[in-house]
């Protein structure tokens, strides 16, 4: 079953497909008891504001879920859809944009169309798992870089040069923006500069970085101030949008390629238009609406900050992705947890082996402009009794509890 099914039966329900319920919000309800939430990627706190919650209601009632039926390639297209392409093209700094249904199968069908056999593809060795299935469709060859490390990264684009010499294609880059587990943005820039050496394109992954990076919120790649070096960016509409989908901007050219050759959409029904509709309200606000990007800083600020002064190792974040980096095995990590949401009502993700390296627990939390000061403190006084405690080998014996 892996090494996550294998727990299912003492998991499932509590530490694996749990059941928050409420408004989406930073309190809700699990188990029937409040908790203070910090799971979720809501970031904006658009998920429930007023002006989206009308449009979406508006829109579903007025065109229902069905419409439009089909492939947007056939007979799902809508003046609607093409006016969320072009703005959101517009704000991300592209000529185009197209919409995905999904983020995790968008990016999987982008990756394959952008390349055939003879292309070479050089990742960040942190990639998240949808780049990698991605990965797993080309039939081609593929490098991995260390992690954040451009040396590396230059090591890897000397091999794909040798190798593309030879076969007459091309080479992509792929990197994240904002890495989800680890907080820290990806070199984006530095990987840019590397076309002064070589030829190749730069996909970026930017899920947690729009909306919620740069001036504008436009992503990672204007915090970074390398807009033009970007190729092809893409994003979701599951963070700081609230929604579903995704899409990815690019050149004209490219993006009418991807329009006419991702398989995953030209045999998809297009997206719903009350999420369509939805989205573009949601849009409107996250462009007009800077202070809640600015409330989401201050939390986040204001929670990391609290941390490293009480002691935490919270890695290498420069974003508002925060990890809590302890050192634990399985029984350890499901005693904190059953801790923090038992006795502290709080409740917050934790990752394990396989997704960071055995031997260390990482709780990561996801600050919302939702979130409170007061939120911030409650949290800190927690961790650092479940800290201590771990310190002293209280959680040595826990065992999960079943759903």
């Amino acid at each position: 079953m892996g090494p996550l099914g294998q727990h299912q039966k003492m998991a499932h329900g509590y530490f694996a497909f749990p059941k928050l319920e409420g408004e989406i919000a930073p309190h809700m309800k699990f188990r029937g008891k409040e908790h203070l939430v910090w799971s979720l990627n809501n970031y904006l706190g658009l998920a429930n504001h007023p002006e989206v919650r009308k449009a979406d209601a508006d829109a579903a009632a007025e065109f229902g879920m069905a419409y439009p039926m089909g492939a947007r390639m056939m007979s799902g297209n809508s003046n609607n859809h093409e006016a969320l392409e072009q703005q959101l093209a517009k704000f991300v700094g592209k000529e185009d944009a197209f919409l995905l249904n999904y983020g995790y199968q968008g990016i999987m069908s982008a990756i394959d169309a952008l390349v055939d056999r003879n292309d070479v593809i050089v990742y960040d060795a942190e990639s998240h798992a949808c780049i990698i299935d991605g990965l797993r469709m080309h039939l081609g060859k593929r490098f991995v870089y260390q992690h954040n490390n451009i040396d590396s990264c230059r090591k890897q684009l000397e091999r794909a040069t040798k190798l593309v010499e030879q076969s007459g294609g091309g080479i992509l880059v792929i990197t994240e923006g904002v890495f989800g587990m680890s907080g820290a943005q990806g070199k984006l820039k530095e990987v840019v500069d590397l076309k002064k050496d070589f030829n190749f394109r730069l996909l970026v992954d930017d899920a947690h970085g729009f909306g919620t990076m740069g001036k504008t919120g436009a992503g990672t790649h204007e915090e970074q101030d390398c807009i033009e070096g970007v190729d092809v960016y893409f994003a979701t509409f599951a963070k700081s949008m609230a929604g579903i989908g995704a899409f990815v901007a690019s050149t004209e050219e490219i993006t009418n390629y991807l329009r006419y050759n991702m398989r995953s959409q030209t045999f998809a029904k297009a997206l719903p238009m009350p999420m369509v509709v939805g989205l573009l309200k949601r849009l409107e606000l996250l462009k007009t609406k800077p202070e809640l990007r600015e409330k989401l800083w201050t939390i986040a600020t204001t929670l990391q900050k609290g941390l490293k002064e009480r002691g935490f190792d919270i890695g290498a974040t420069n974003t508002m992705v925060t990890p809590v980096f302890l050192k634990g095995e399985l029984s350890e990590a499901t005693g904190i947890t059953m801790d923090l949401r038992e006795n502290f009502g709080i409740f917050c993700s934790i990752v394990m082996y396989p997704v960071i390296p055995k031997g260390l627990i990482e709780l990561r939390i996801i600050p919302t402009a939702m979130h409170t000061l007061e939120d911030v403190n409650r949290t800190l006084d927690a961790f650092s009794i479940v800290g201590e405690r771990l310190k002293n080998g209280a959680y040595g014996e826990q065992k999960a509890v079943t759903a």
